[in-house]
């Protein structure tokens, strides 16, 4: 089905499909990476403590989307490092971003309009990310949708899924800020992302590749762009989440015997009728009285002094 049936359209999905993301591109998203990690609690003093650290957590921030789609495929974690010109131009950024003289590269790139466009183009990334790790795990699990879903998510967010293990490098251990627990925009827009693209793949959903990918693309480059210029950090997803939520997963207080009966047990128990009179000391209503009965004898004098 040829959802684009304009020409200009086809023509702009097609050149999208077919632009190459070296060096311009990897660039874009090597800078935009380093300089999140730069923005993390720490990161200066642990560049300045230990580089290698440092240099170590770029890495993971670079290249964590595919170290984690190789590991759930069983793959080398470390295939990333075996293509040298990336593994060198993301340490060039990284030394040029934490180590530049006067602070110069990372001023100029936190500009806001030279920052949106990197951001843009980081996130044009984000769709060749994904889309490559649907077709790496369409290639040994033809019809497994699941496990391209989830090498596709790995492949494309993969530098937050594996944030903990990145902050443990630099000696920081935050089990509360799991992506799991809390997913930030960019790992629920992947999430989203390689569910069309492998539901696609698997020929579910009828669109070309090319028109898919201009699609998602330019939803990603638009709602980043909004989210930065507003300085909104609330994604679209959060009013269809908070429906599903309160509609699946929301459970109505209800009615416990357990909390009722908790309840009665820590009443005080109420004095025992007054004794006649003409019954025998220590008796009352007929009955001894014994260590676990109330002695409402002081209560009874509080009142009368009151």
């Amino acid at each position: 089905m040829d959802l684009l049936g304009l020409g200009t359209v086809k023509q702009l999905a097609e050149g999208l499909a077919g632009l190459p993301m070296f060096p311009y591109f990897d660039t874009a998203h090597y800078i935009v990476s380093v300089m999140a990690l730069r923005e993390q609690p720490g990161a200066l003093e642990v560049s300045r403590r230990s580089p290698f650290a440092c240099w170590f957590s770029s890495m993971l921030y670079c290249f964590g989307g595919a170290v984690l789609s190789g590991i759930i495929l069983a793959e080398a974690p470390v295939a990333p490092l075996a293509n040298s010109t990336n593994v060198l131009l993301a340490s060039l950024m990284w030394y040029l971003v934490f180590y530049c003289p006067l602070d110069a590269v990372y001023s100029c790139a936190a500009v806001l309009p030279v920052r949106l466009v990197l951001t843009g183009m980081k996130e044009v990334t984000r769709t060749w990310k994904v889309l490559g790790g649907v077709t790496q795990a369409s290639k040994k699990y033809e019809n497994g949708l699941f496990v391209m879903i989830a090498v596709g998510w790995a492949k494309g967010a993969g530098g937050g899924l594996i944030s903990n293990f990145e902050q443990l490098v630099r000696g920081i251990w935050k089990p509360e800020t799991n992506e799991l627990l809390k997913m930030s925009y960019p790992t629920k827009v992947t999430l989203m992302g390689a569910v069309l693209f492998s539901l696609q793949q698997c020929r579910y959903l009828p669109l070309r590749t090319p028109d898919l990918m201009l699609i998602y693309t330019v939803f990603i480059v638009v709602n980043k762009t909004r989210m930065m210029l507003l300085g909104s950090s609330s994604s679209p997803f959060d009013t269809v989440e908070s429906a599903l939520y309160q509609t699946l997963f929301a459970r109505p207080l209800t009615y416990s015997p357990l909390t009722n009966q908790s309840q009665s047990s820590t009443r005080t128990p109420s004095c025992p009728a007054k004794p006649d009179s003409k019954s025998a000391p220590g008796v009352s209503n007929g009955l001894p009285q014994t260590e676990d009965q109330p002695d409402c004898s002081e209560s009874e004098s509080s009142k009368k002094t009151n």
